[in-house]
């Protein structure tokens, strides 16, 4: 997986390619940091460019939501496609995090 973050005002966005796995723990707990870290309160995880996600990625996103949430920030997923947007519906992951197309 790889990221790339742009912010605009209090709006933040992570733009999110690749696959997301439990290899990339990493990665996300550096991109977590620099969520954590941000003023913006409005935090957007663009996935659209994510081919593929498995269970460790889905727990990884859970944990940036809690991190962010704790400082009274939102988080949003963005543009789930594919194999990506399957796995977030039957994971139920609308019920605990807001998700847009």
């Amino acid at each position: 997986m790889d990221y790339r973050i742009e912010q605009n005002g209090a709006e933040l966005k992570i733009s999110l390619s690749g696959r997301l796995t439990f290899n990339d723990h990493g990665k996300v707990r550096a991109m977590i940091q620099e969520m954590v870290q941000s003023s913006a309160n409005r935090q957007i995880l663009v996935i659209s460019g994510l081919e593929f996600v498995d269970s460790s990625g889905l727990g990884m996103i859970l944990v940036a939501r809690e991190e962010v949430s704790q400082l009274n920030k939102n988080l949003t997923l963005r543009g789930a496609q594919g194999q990506v947007k399957r796995v977030l519906t039957v994971a139920q992951l609308g019920k605990v995090i807001d998700i847009e197309d």
